[in-house]
């Protein structure tokens, strides 16, 4: 609106004699007792130009004023609104320089439409370029303000729905990649739940019921794996009420007990061997429990142990069940023939470095190459017997680490008879062969036999220290060597400062 108009109408006004103390009701409006006027329903207020611009500039983000050809005339930017920077430099140039392509296309078939008089007032989302910088959406609507063809264009920023919009996409697909995700792992679930031989049941333990199963364990309850979902566990067993076996399955799985619970299958009579462990999933507590046929379990475990015992009981090899100190807690009849002990009840309680020629030596080496790694072969050694005979031998130590009764295992092979086919000479691998072999021309045999001598010297005592865990004096007593010599030795082949790790 131009403020001609503007002037002219209040003229008009003053012309019309109006006074608060009169009573007097114009075209416009009317009076109250009190002289303020009130404006009829339909009617519009005059606006001073200086008011204007402000009431422009709040009503909307942005108002822009344009000529019919797209010239801008003015810019009004909502004070409140942060998001715009200076907008002066925008003022007589063509607002199509500050559009998107896409955007100046939307523009040009509204202005041609308010050029014929079709211009209707349906809003149009305009993109904002400003030399390539910064960009902003905004929804105008288009507003004739003059009769020279002057269009107000009253703007909404869009980027505050833009990002809400953005935000909502990226959580929509965060939602589908978590979909894609939780389908592959329950694909995977099925296909694990179903090749699997073994039976597996899922127990809720605030309802006692039965959440899933895969088809061994159906087989074994002799039911469809449809009949199963959501029955209740106890039920599939005979007396067994669902709060008692509930309870016992949760206890057992908190403990160190290791022995299933058996119970009877209700349809097809079987003994069955339930093994519960729990965990919670989603804030509920659920009991998964590996179901086996007691039969076949006792069958299986009674093969087991006749066989194991009679290896033990039988066995050429001599084998020694040791607490974690190396105290003798069982030995068979192969050990007691080479200690020369009568009875085991003499050997049971003695400790096993007494039967070992270096004594403690040896003993510390197997338990604790054992007790850290869980197992050690072939440590070559010798036996003393009670009569203060020697016989050499290769020990392996294993060690059970069952959090109830922990326990060393020693087997030992009697290899005299090997030790007297390897003394006449040494074993000495090709790759070994062919390097003493290349020293030959190019040193004297004095050299080639001190300089192999030195490789072997210096291989046997580092074996020596990694099996101590670089304890000196054991090392020196397995090696045959005072502590000296061992010194002198470390520091000739560099490995007096080594570290034992």
């Amino acid at each position: 609106m131009r403020s001609d108009d503007f002037t002219s109408r209040r003229k008009a006004t003053r012309n019309t004699g109006v006074t608060h103390g009169d009573a007097e009701i114009s075209g416009a409006g009317k009076m109250s007792t009190r002289g303020t006027r009130y404006w009829n329903s339909g009617s519009i207020p005059l606006i001073g130009p200086d008011v204007l611009g402000d009431i422009i500039s709040t009503a909307g983000d942005i108002g822009i004023v344009i000529s019919d050809i797209g010239q801008i005339l003015s810019v009004l930017v909502n004070p409140t609104h942060q998001q715009f920077r200076n907008l002066d430099h925008w003022e007589g140039r063509d607002i199509r320089d500050f559009l998107a392509t896409e955007s100046v296309t939307k523009l040009d078939a509204q202005l041609a439409a308010f050029s014929t008089g079709a211009g209707e007032a349906r809003p149009m989302e305009l993109n904002h370029t400003d030399s390539g910088e910064w960009e902003f959406p905004i929804r105008y609507t288009l507003h004739q303000i003059g009769p020279d063809g002057a269009l107000l264009m009253l703007g909404r920023d869009l980027r505050p729905i833009a990002e809400m919009q953005q935000q909502l996409v990226k959580a929509q697909l965060a939602l589908e990649r978590d979909y894609e995700a939780q389908r592959e792992y329950d694909t995977r679930f099925r296909v694990v739940m179903e090749a699997s031989r073994e039976a597996f049941v899922f127990v809720s333990l605030s309802s006692g019921r039965i959440t899933d199963l895969n088809a061994a364990a159906a087989t074994l309850f002799g039911a469809a794996i449809a009949d199963l979902q959501n029955a209740g566990f106890a039920q599939e067993f005979d007396a067994k009420r669902k709060g008692e076996l509930i309870d016992q399955l949760a206890d057992m799985a908190i403990s160190e007990r290791t022995r299933p619970v058996e119970l009877v299958a209700r349809r097809t009579r079987k003994r069955l061997a339930v093994s519960p462990t729990i965990f919670r999933a989603a804030g509920e507590r659920v009991l998964l429990c590996r179901i086996q046929n007691a039969e076949e379990i006792e069958q299986s475990t009674d093969e087991l142990t006749e066989n194991l015992n009679a290896l033990y009981q039988e066995g050429s090899d001599a084998i020694v069940f040791t607490d974690r100190d190396g105290t003798i807690q069982a030995a068979n009849e192969a050990f007691l023939n080479l200690v020369d002990i009568a009875h085991v009840t003499l050997a049971r309680g003695k400790a096993l470095a007494d039967f070992l020629a270096r004594g403690s030596v040896d003993a510390k080496v197997m338990i604790d190459n054992a007790s850290r790694s869980g197992h050690m072969s072939l440590y070559a050694t010798k036996l003393t017997s009670d009569f203060g005979s020697e016989t050499s031998v290769e020990i392996s130590a294993t060690y059970l680490n069952d959090r109830a009764h922990p326990a060393l295992v020693f087997v030992i092979r009697d290899a005299s008879r090997v030790d007297a086919v390897r003394r006449p000479g040494v074993a000495v691998s090709d790759e070994g062969v062919r390097s003493v072999m290349e020293l030959v021309g190019s040193a004297t045999l004095k050299d080639i036999v001190s300089e192999t001598t030195d490789v072997v010297e210096k291989m046997c005592i580092e074996t020596a220290v990694e099996l101590t865990r670089n304890n000196r004096v054991a090392a020196a007593e397995m090696l045959g060597l005072s502590r000296q010599s061992l010194y002198v030795k470390l520091r000739k082949y560099g490995l007096l400062h080594r570290d034992p790790n």
